[in-house]
């Protein structure tokens, strides 16, 4: 048999008129983890569409252990040992754990009941080999988003597969718990289970990959062992130019110092945890560092009335203003784009036009009644342009664009209001290495030329370092230490967030 348990030769995919693959390639060795690469709409999720029996190809081969095959649906290529696991996840909200790992396959008793207890105790099973402590009965909705990725991987792995796709598996996960997915994925190989891994952590292609292929605007550029290839050649590949810089320079700290403080929050949202308090000064860019479960997100959704809060007491410019919701919160200057860009933050059937004006509708309006077409037109165009949006037109679907390009909108969505502070959630969370540096520099010209003030919520160390004015440490729901200058650095943080320095 050959070497190759998997080979991918010459795939084009066409969507209408628009080809989003063009004769691409990729062989995947039987034991191996091969890494796939590109900017976002490369086509990267695409070929895995193709390959998972969710979209059909236009042209092009498949063979599978040697042998040519076709694939009509998703089961049919679970079926021969084809699994994967999708960016955005699958599972039931309102069912458990367990329901969820079982549903479709359920386990049933002589009496056709189901097996309610066996199913528990192989989901408990399953998750005690992955190293996580989860409830087999647990709703998911109940989850952190880190162990409802978990649940998702256990549940791929579930059936006895051959080939396993994970698509941004590490997006949402902690450094430690990128260590037991790779730990988990090294047990895989060795039961026989050969992997193609899609990610934009270059780090981890590095860590945990044999391989690499490289996709770009929908080509095949070409492939390496990942030993015999440097970051930098990686990059070029990818993006087709050098990205030598990712973050502009910083500015001078001691001037920001005398600019007004434009937001004064308090904000309690446990009962067991006290008030926390914070400032944003005017054109400062505000980072939020700490790991995944410190109270982050919960704290700022909080804080514009998305989430509950027992206490809240807010300061615009020196005057009290009331939240009670989001819609407060915009009425009031204070935008926030959320982390969940496809569940909160775009409508996905709507347009791009749509998507960046919703929120101002009432501001462009003729009259304050009709819809003004023509202005919204003008200012979705304008900022497409501003913040690079790939799209042949702002007519375009959302849910046609790519993750990149959907929190490009998800950002000119707030940047089409009157809102002076807006909160960015993790702004890069599946965004591509060279939309990113796109991405640091439009949030710096907001600040920095537009004298926007800025909250930034991140869990990618390097833009809270690289990109940070001053930088809030949350740990365990709590706002543990506030840096500056020199002290912005990984290792202060990471000691401040794990609980290393108090």
């Amino acid at each position: 048999m050959s070497d190759y348990i998997l080979r991918l030769k010459n795939i084009s995919k066409y969507f209408g008129g628009v080809k989003a693959l063009k004769g691409v390639q990729l062989d995947l060795k039987d034991g191996e983890i091969h890494a796939l690469v590109g900017e976002n709409g490369a086509g990267k999720s695409t070929l895995m569409k193709v390959l998972s029996g969710v979209y059909q190809p236009t042209g092009g081969t498949i063979e599978f252990q040697g042998k040519p095959i076709t694939f009509d649906s998703p089961q049919q290529a679970r079926e021969v040992g084809i699994g994967i696991i999708y960016q955005e996840f699958s599972l039931i909200p309102d069912l458990t754990v367990y329901e969820n790992i079982f549903l479709g396959r359920e386990l049933k008793k002589k009496n056709r009941f189901l097996n309610t207890k066996e199913m528990i105790r192989i989901t408990q099973e399953k998750l005690k080999d992955l190293g996580v402590e989860i409830d087999p009965q647990e709703k998911i909705r109940n989850l952190s988003i880190a162990k409802q990725q978990f649940c998702e991987i256990v549940k791929a792995v579930s059936d006895n597969l051959k080939v396993l796709i994970l698509d941004e598996p590490t997006a949402t996960l902690t450094p430690g718990e990128v260590k037991q997915l790779f730990a988990l994925m090294r047990r895989l190989l060795e039961r026989g289970v050969s992997m193609i891994f899609i990610s934009h952590h270059l780090d981890d292609i590095f860590t945990i990959a044999d391989e690499v292929t490289v996709f770009r605007d929908g080509e095949y550029i070409g492939s390496s062992p990942v030993a015999q290839i440097e970051r930098n050649e990686l990059v070029r590949m990818m993006v087709g130019r050098s990205v030598d810089q990712e973050f502009p320079a910083k500015r001078n700290y001691e001037a920001l110092l005398d600019q007004k403080i434009c937001l004064e929050a308090s904000v309690q949202r446990l009962a067991s945890v006290e008030t926390q308090h914070f400032i944003l000064r005017k054109s400062e860019i505000l980072g939020i560092s700490g790991l995944v479960g410190a109270g982050r997100t919960e704290l700022f959704r909080s804080l514009v009335g998305a989430n509950h809060a027992l206490q809240r007491k807010v300061l615009k410019n020196g005057v009290e203003i009331k939240i009670k919701r989001p819609f407060d919160a915009v009425s009031q200057g204070i935008g926030y784009v959320s982390e969940d860009r496809k569940g909160l933050g775009l409508i996905l059937p709507f347009s791009i036009q749509d998507n960046i004006v919703i929120n101002s509708l009432d501001k462009n309006a003729r009259a304050k009644i009709f819809v003004n077409e023509r202005e919204n037109a003008k200012i979705s165009k304008n900022l497409s342009h501003e913040i690079s949006i790939k799209t042949p037109s702002i007519k375009q679907l959302v849910q046609n664009l790519s993750g990149g390009n959907q929190q490009k909108v998800a950002i000119a969505k707030w940047l089409s209001t009157d809102c002076d502070v807006i909160i960015f959630d993790e702004p890069t969370r599946g965004v591509d290495v060279g939309a990113k540096a796109e991405i640091y520099n439009l949030i710096h010209k907001l600040a920095a030329e537009n004298g926007l003030s800025i909250i930034m919520i991140s869990s990618e160390m390097p833009e809270v370092v690289g990109l940070s004015d001053r930088v809030l440490v949350m740990r365990s729901d709590r706002i543990v230490a506030e840096l500056e200058k020199n002290d912005i650095n990984p290792e202060t943080i990471m000691s401040y967030a794990t609980g290393g320095l108090t």
